[in-house]
């Protein structure tokens, strides 16, 4: 199944901030991990976030965190966060289940 990848105004804008190269491996990461097989979890790649209803996965790309969540044949992203920022924006801008 092809999914499609919808990015939110605030991800978008994340998006815009990375820097080139950093830029080109997430888009790179996005279709080859959220593409097709968006909720196939990994030890390193995709992780299925616990305890919380939206964000409901992450994926790393190198420095990066992309919080994102599946609905229907969408996968949402709603931010791409630093790594040294994600806990916080998790503490933030995620809901509790």
């Amino acid at each position: 199944m092809r999914y499609d990848i919808v990015l939110s105004p605030e991800a978008f804008q994340d998006f815009k901030r990375l820097k080139g190269h950093v830029r080109a491996a997430a888009r790179e990461a996005f279709e080859a991990h959220l593409r097709h097989e968006p909720a196939k979890v990994s030890k390193s790649r995709i992780k299925k976030l616990r305890g919380l209803s939206r964000p409901q996965y992450r994926l790393r790309v190198q420095e990066i965190r992309v919080f994102y969540d599946i609905v229907g044949s969408r996968v949402e992203i709603l931010a791409i966060i630093p790594k040294s920022q994600a806990l916080s924006w998790l503490e933030h801008r995620g809901k509790r289940s």
